[in-house]
């Protein structure tokens, strides 16, 4: 119409451009995932300083089990764990200082107690006075959940160094997406839960979105508890059979 001088000026710059959703960095299979906390396993028995494998082991299954971003991993503390009769809760300050607790299964909770008893043992001078409560009650509520091998909290490059590190040793570093290391293991939490048939709005939870539209691009799913939909993480299964075989 405005060729045809119907109209008296285009009306095209005032229509906004369609959105395009935002590419999600993708997830990894249960086989890439087996080969990646294998590799950090191997790291048994290093006399390198910098080789801590029970410390990444409790941050790979961290993310993998309870979705945090790689922030969220470096500011958690020790005290942001709480347990509880069937398990236990994490505290998560997260994304625009938007809190939310996740659930989470003994397995996890085992995972970090054994990360953290060696950690006591590196750094005997860090354990809270006093204390006989426990793993968890052995150190301060502020304390850093995640350390370097100083003992101050683990730096984003330490970070993404331990995880790349595991990914090339895996020989699975083509499974991720460019950039992508610790939020491909959040999105591939999310997508285990989304295939267990999670709800969105349990989703949204659990991984501290700020609306649905976003996690509507892993699942259209059913209401579920958010400790029942927690546990029900396939990843939860990788992690039995590895303790068995120890």
């Amino acid at each position: 119409m405005f060729t045809a001088e119907l109209l008296e000026a285009n009306p095209m710059p005032l229509i906004g451009r369609p959105k395009v959703p935002k590419s999600l960095p993708k997830s990894y299979p249960a086989q890439a995932v087996a080969d990646l906390v294998a590799a950090i396993d191997a790291d048994h028995g290093s006399t390198r300083s910098s080789d801590w494998p029970e410390r990444d082991r409790a941050i790979v299954f961290t993310s993998l089990l309870a979705g945090l971003r790689a922030d969220e991993l470096l500011n958690a503390n020790v005290g942001d764990i709480r347990r509880t009769d069937d398990g236990g809760v994490l505290h998560v300050r997260g994304k625009g200082n938007k809190d939310r607790r996740i659930p989470i299964g003994t397995e996890l909770l085992e995972v970090l107690d054994a990360y953290l008893e060696t950690r006591r043992t590196r750094f005997p001078n860090t354990r809270k006075r006093g204390s006989n409560g426990g793993t968890l009650a052995g150190f301060g509520p502020t304390a850093p959940l995640f350390v370097g091998s100083n003992g101050e909290r683990i730096t984003r490059g330490t970070l993404q160094y331990r995880i790349l590190r595991a990914f090339k040793k895996a020989g699975i570093n083509g499974e991720r997406a460019s950039g992508a290391l610790v939020h491909g293991l959040r999105h591939t939490f999310a997508t285990e839960l989304a295939n267990a048939n999670v709800s969105v709005y349990t989703l949204m939870k659990l991984l501290g979105h700020e609306s649905m539209v976003t996690s509507q691009r892993y699942v259209d799913g059913a209401g579920t508890d958010t400790r029942t939909a927690a546990e029900l993480n396939p990843l939860y299964d990788l992690l039995n059979t590895r303790q068995r075989s120890h």
